[in-house]
């Protein structure tokens, strides 16, 4: 048992958040593993200017790689890592944002994101997912080294 009933964990489909999904569920004994996926509504025209600045990353807006693809793969490496009970929540929003909802909105008591962009200039000077969940969540955060 992990001492832990709700452990939401937040996934863009890159592997460095897919390590933070397996994470989550070797550590949730009976706890529910609630695999967050956030994302934006485009217009499309939006997401055209921004995938040549994107490039690889550019599924993240144009939809190439779809949040219910992105999910069903988390939920997979969730429970084969351990985890007994997964459900999976795409989240419209900021990634910061749609993540606390979640905690609230589902009670969690556990907060499990990957360590991307912790280390990076860009992170310490525009704040990045992990050190922004860890200083506005309710809950306990569980960063794990991803990267």
């Amino acid at each position: 048992m992990s001492g832990y009933s709700t452990i939401v964990v937040g996934t863009d489909g890159s592997e460095s958040s897919l390590k933070a999904v397996e994470r989550a569920g070797a550590i949730a004994g009976d706890a529910t593993v609630v695999i967050a996926c956030a994302y934006f509504l485009n217009d499309g025209k939006a997401a055209s200017s921004a995938s040549d600045t994107l490039r690889d990353e550019a599924y993240q807006v144009m939809g190439s790689s779809p949040t219910e693809e992105i999910l069903r793969t988390a939920k997979e490496r969730a429970k084969a890592a351990g985890a007994a009970t997964v459900v999976q929540r795409a989240v419209q929003g900021a990634p910061v944002d749609a993540l606390l909802q979640l905690v609230v909105d589902v009670q969690a008591d556990l907060l499990v994101v990957g360590n991307k962009g912790l280390n990076s200039i860009a992170g310490r000077l525009l704040g990045s997912v992990p050190a922004d969940v860890a200083r506005k969540a309710a809950c306990d955060v569980l960063i794990v080294h991803t990267t």
